[in-house]
């Protein structure tokens, strides 16, 4: 039987795929536009994999929701991608050096890059305001997949309205110690790029990269909770809830770390500006 708590729980859950199938993109196409991923922190995206495999084996030992395996077998792929990403560019930028051949994306990224990355360092004022543009409405195009996802999802499941049963959910110490040590690996994935940050400025690192990662925990978070507040399920995802959950403060930082350091740019700028009047 449908209901309106197993709609929201659909909606909420796919808009939470819909969320990580768009998260990772604009960070490959920085790497890619960059011809670098030396934004990432190598330990983040190794931490971040073993993380998303123990999910995967711990969410397919427990039975649990077919989105949140969906969402491991996604993950996994796409930390595989930014992994080749940091050592393909690496392994490229050594062949070139090498052969004595110097390419303008050769250098890191660093603290006086663009946060963003793949702008010039100097930009005209109105070729700014079409980055802006073009940027907005790619976050536009981008919340509305999001919804449309939600209310797709909806809209197929009542015009089939009988799904299958749904999963039987097996709380075992397996896959419970998978689960958790899933989480621990999200948190801690977290620390080396708030470093690596410190030192590059989020210079080579995309900010819709955590903006939808926030958005995709959340949705998570929620369509686990609306599918049934029941002990026994908070308990048998307990895992998982405290993976996404607890990683959402982490990523507020990392946000917090890309208005402080653009601030800090703009203020250089404009002090740059001020002494070339002088």
């Amino acid at each position: 039987m449908i209901t309106p708590a197993s709609e929201a729980s659909t909606a909420l859950g796919w808009m939470s795929i819909a969320c990580w199938m768009i998260v990772y993109s604009p960070q490959i196409y920085e790497n890619y536009s960059l011809q670098s991923g030396e934004g990432l922190s190598v330990l983040f995206v190794v931490i971040w994999l073993i993380g998303d495999l123990t999910n995967l084996f711990g969410a397919l030992m427990a039975g649990l929701l077919p989105t949140i395996i969906i969402l491991a077998v996604y993950y996994t792929l796409c930390d595989i991608i930014l992994f080749y990403q940091i050592f393909y560019y690496r392994w490229r930028r050594h062949q070139r050096h090498r052969l004595g051949i110097h390419h303008r994306h050769d250098v890191p990224p660093t603290e006086s890059s663009r946060l963003l990355g793949d702008e010039e360092t100097v930009v005209a004022p109105n070729k700014w305001q079409r980055l802006f543009l073009n940027r907005a409405l790619l976050y536009c195009l981008g919340f509305a997949f999001i919804f449309a996802m939600g209310f797709g999802s909806v809209i197929v499941m009542r015009r089939h309205p009988a799904p299958p049963s749904p999963p039987v959910e097996i709380i075992e110490w397996k896959s419970q110690v998978l689960g958790y040590i899933s989480a621990a690996c999200y948190l801690g994935s977290r620390i080396p790029q708030i470093i690596k940050n410190a030192k590059t400025k989020c210079a080579g690192l995309s900010l819709a990269l955590f903006v939808f990662c926030l958005c995709g925990n959340i949705t998570y978070v929620l369509s686990i909770v609306v599918a049934d507040p029941s002990r026994r399920h908070i308990v048998a995802n307990a895992p998982w809830l405290a993976g996404s959950g607890l990683t959402l403060f982490l990523d507020f930082f990392v946000l917090y770390q890309f208005y402080h350091y653009r601030s800090e740019a703009d203020q250089l700028d404009s002090d740059s500006e001020s002494e070339s009047l002088l």
